[in-house]
């Protein structure tokens, strides 16, 4: 029984002449995501007038965002040239880490966001002692240490598993179920501590995110005014949107059943949040946000 060196991901499989136009789309795709999220950084850093907690938080969510497509996107381009594309041992078990740490940031980060929402809409008089810029601080370190150490054991128990009949991963990219297929020793161990890292990981954050768009949302609705309303909504609604498809596109993909029918379906659905989801959302944080539009307005001038 010998242990293999290396992967080879298998990408899209036969894409029947299509694989340049995809490439082509999709290298499109990436080098928007990466500048939208560099503006929005630059912005956020070079106005004076949005050096506040819900600015700050989002320039750390642009940086992330950039590492995140980074990890994933330059392989995945890489598989649609090449059907066969080779990746060393370290090197997969490196891009699955730190695919799941910027995750779990992820999480972490829109469940921070919300956070200072919820204290600046509902608990207004106490937003600048509670959001000051030690408070926000110590909340982004958080988020960053916490993120990076979610995943160290899951990856440790995942990659000492033994692979030893195929090394060929049927995806674009080291994902968890797609290697945990090819292991030949008992995969349940692996599979529990990976049950209960997304417990606390992905679903602890949504709880949190969720409390707090509930009294949000209910602050909101006891505003007497129409107008009122619309101003104090307009504040997170981007957030909103964001957080809504962030974790709708990750609650799909694995909670989705995983059978062989399935495989290809799965493979476009992590798409959704590999690739489209960091794309748009550059896009909803400037055009939905008229603080951005201005700064941006005024940088570009």
């Amino acid at each position: 029984m010998t242990q293999i060196s290396e992967f080879i991901l298998l990408g899209f499989g036969d894409l029947h002449g299509l694989q340049f136009l995809l490439f082509g789309v999709f290298l499109v795709i990436y080098v928007v995501t990466v500048i939208g999220n560099i503006v929005i950084l630059t912005v956020v850093s070079a106005d004076r007038s949005l050096h506040t907690p819900m600015y700050f938080f989002l320039g750390h969510f642009s940086f992330l965002e950039i590492g995140y497509t980074t990890t994933i996107e330059p392989m995945m381009l890489r598989t649609l040239l090449s059907a066969h594309v080779p990746i060393s041992f370290p090197g997969c078990a490196c891009q699955f880490y730190f695919f799941a740490a910027l995750v779990a940031t992820e999480c972490f980060f829109l469940a921070v966001m919300s956070y200072d929402r919820y204290i600046a809409i509902c608990n207004p008089l106490h937003y600048s002692s509670i959001m000051d810029y030690r408070g926000c601080l110590q909340l982004a370190g958080a988020s960053w240490v916490a993120g990076f150490l979610a995943p160290i054991l899951l990856m440790i128990l995942t990659f000492q598993l033994t692979f030893c009949t195929t090394n060929e991963i049927d995806h674009f990219f080291c994902d968890l179920k797609p290697i945990m297929k090819l292991a030949c020793t008992d995969t349940q161990v692996a599979e529990m501590t990976s049950f209960i890292c997304t417990s606390l990981f992905a679903l602890g954050p949504f709880m949190l995110t969720l409390a707090s768009y509930t009294h949000i949302i209910s602050t909101i609705l006891r505003i007497p005014s129409t107008t009122g309303k619309q101003r104090v909504f307009s504040t997170c609604s981007s957030h909103l949107i964001v957080v809504s498809l962030y974790y709708g596109t990750l609650g799909i993909v694995y909670g989705f059943p995983s059978g062989p029918q399935y495989e290809d379906l799965l493979k476009l659905l992590s798409l959704l949040y590999t690739v489209l989801t960091p794309a748009l959302n550059p896009i909803i944080y400037t055009l939905r946000n008229k603080d951005v539009k201005v700064a941006l307005g005024k940088l570009v001038k």
